[in-house]
């Protein structure tokens, strides 16, 4: 069969790119190795987080932003150092432009809304012009990941009806093929049809081949974060420390990197490759819906965080400040995890999970549901954890807390006296309103914000405060996520070559060119800037290909 436009990957980025060209007449074709109820890919698992800059969400709670401010974040988090940052700095620059103008009309008429309260996800706890969001910037979309995903799958069924697009799912690509220098189609193989839900492991088992010609190929088919060997391949030794010997993956099983050297063979460069984004506070998920499944918690501000000894972190090494710091604090010391120590008081207010299944009150539009994160008790899904994960103790006093974190790593790691001494330390810190320790200012500036003093930092009290308890002690894991680098593209997402040329009819969108460019984010990210990259490039390449 022919087509106009080969999409490979069903994902968000690749629905937006197939929409985009086949509302423009183009006859398009969306491969997938997965099956037809993995449609929408790892954006249907997401929290729905987007990031906007001076949105009506922000000036409602009296959030003061600005294209300008946004870009000395997003500059200063990315640090770009490299010549090839060169169409990296271009993407950043029109990302911003979209964040700032048209991103949130464009999903709007759509029919996106947002929760009203935006979070303040990656602080940052450094210099003003260094890595983090100045401000609050994470909008939650009102219906999570699949409600992102909601109009892109409608106007990719709207244009299936009207023969303008077809699915051709458990296509598993195994070569571009190159005709005359230019990419004009691929082949591979068709795997068996596999019932599997929604993100669990499927066959690889072949059952028949398959070749599509197209006067263009676009890849979208993700990252390697389920990879976890091509993760340790990759990882940034002098930057991070050496790689984990253990992680939780917060991806599917079929987030597999696959398509990357498939390109690079014909003809596309890989940039990047060492940039990555993982995070530091994974659980074990007790009811697994892909191997390995991790689940991230979303931190407010205000546990005691330590390495697997026992020794406090320092800034900007905080909860919910500096994702790749702390991972480096971690790893410098070749630790494989590290702990929460926090109470009841705490965990009902600050603690998130990420993922559209572990918040059925947004995921659901469930306003009842919702506010019961106001109550006395944590949310469900936290206190499930509480209750059935395997990385929490829960104690009355912090003498039995230390047996009980002792016991569960079975390394004995942790002494009583330590331990102490450095939580009561901080907890002197609590009694004036004027302190030294740079978490506890963090806390109390955070509480300025009003999104954040009703629902997402706990009052200031000392950790040690019966009244506060029980005490909880939470066993943290590095879990994989985003790919930063990728194929290198410009701002037309056509793929370009070892010298900076387009390969003839390859473009690419999506986290497999890093969201745009080849490594859109730098070394940093700032939160909610990974579903919007995947918007913004499909949306690019859908209006760019054949043209």
């Amino acid at each position: 069969m022919s087509y106009d436009v080969l999409v490979i990957g069903a994902g968000l980025a690749g629905l937006v790119a197939a929409t985009e060209a086949a509302e423009r007449g183009l006859k398009v074709c969306v491969v997938d190795q997965e099956g037809e109820q993995n449609l929408g890919g790892q954006a249907f698992w997401s929290l729905g987080g987007l990031f906007l800059v001076d949105s009506p969400e922000q000036r409602r709670l009296g959030i003061r932003d600005s294209f300008e401010l946004a870009r000395q974040d997003w500059f200063g988090s990315a640090g770009f150092d490299r010549v090839e940052d060169y169409w990296p700095r271009h993407w950043a620059e029109a990302y911003l432009e979209f964040a700032a103008g048209e991103k949130r009309d464009w999903l709007h008429r759509q029919g996106v809304r947002w929760f009203p309260v935006v979070g303040w996800a990656e602080r940052g706890g450094s210099l003003a012009d260094g890595h983090g969001n100045s401000v609050p910037r994470f909008h939650v979309t009102w219906g999570t990941g699949p409600a992102v995903l909601a109009p892109f799958v409608r106007r990719a069924r709207m244009a299936e009806q009207n023969g303008r697009l077809v699915f051709c799912f458990r296509h598993q690509v195994d070569q571009l093929i190159v005709t005359n220098g230019a990419v004009t189609g691929a082949r591979g193989s068709i795997l068996a049809t596999d019932p599997a839900p929604r993100g669990a492991a499927t066959s690889r088992a072949v059952v028949g081949e398959f070749e599509l010609t197209a006067g263009a190929v676009v890849v979208t088919s993700g990252g390697i974060g389920g990879n976890h060997d091509l993760v340790r391949k990759n990882w940034p030794v002098q930057r991070l420390g050496p790689p984990p010997k253990s992680m939780v993956a917060g991806v599917p099983q079929y987030v597999d990197g696959r398509m990357l050297d498939i390109a690079r063979a014909a003809g596309g460069e890989i940039i990047n490759g060492d940039r990555m984004w993982h995070y530091t506070e994974g659980l074990r998920n007790f009811d697994p819906i892909w191997p390995n499944h991790g689940i991230r918690i979303l931190p407010g501000p205000s546990s005691f965080w330590c390495d697997a000894s026992g020794n406090r972190f320092a800034a900007p090494a905080m909860p919910g400040f500096d994702t790749l710091a702390t991972l480096k604090a971690i790893r410098a010391k070749g630790e494989e995890y590290s702990w929460f120590v926090l109470n009841k008081a705490i965990i009902k207010r600050e603690f998130a999970l990420s993922g559209s299944e572990q918040n059925p009150d947004l995921t659901d539009k469930n306003i009842r549901l919702l506010l019961k994160r106001l109550g006395k008790n944590p949310p469900g899904p936290v206190q499930a954890f509480m209750d059935k994960g395997e990385d929490f103790v829960v104690r009355d006093t912090l003498e039995d807390l230390v047996v009980g974190m002792n016991e569960l790593t079975g390394e004995h790691r942790i002494g009583i006296h330590h331990l102490r001494s450095q939580v009561e330390a901080r907890d002197r810190e609590i009694d004036n309103a004027f302190n030294k320790d740079a978490q506890v200012t963090a806390i109390r500036g955070a509480r300025n914000y009003l999104g954040d003093r009703l629902m997402r930092t706990a009052k200031p009290h000392r950790l040690l405060d019966p009244k506060a308890g029980p005490l909880i002690a939470v066993r943290l894991h590095i879990l994989t996520r985003k790919t930063l680098g990728g194929l290198h593209t410009d701002l037309s997402s056509r793929v370009l070559d070892d010298t900076n040329k387009p390969v003839p009819g390859l473009y690419a969108a999506g986290e497999v060119a890093g969201f745009g460019g080849g490594g859109v984010h730098g070394y940093n990210a700032l939160e909610g800037t990974f579903l919007g990259g995947c918007l913004f490039s499909g949306r690019i390449a859908g209006r760019s290909v054949g043209a």
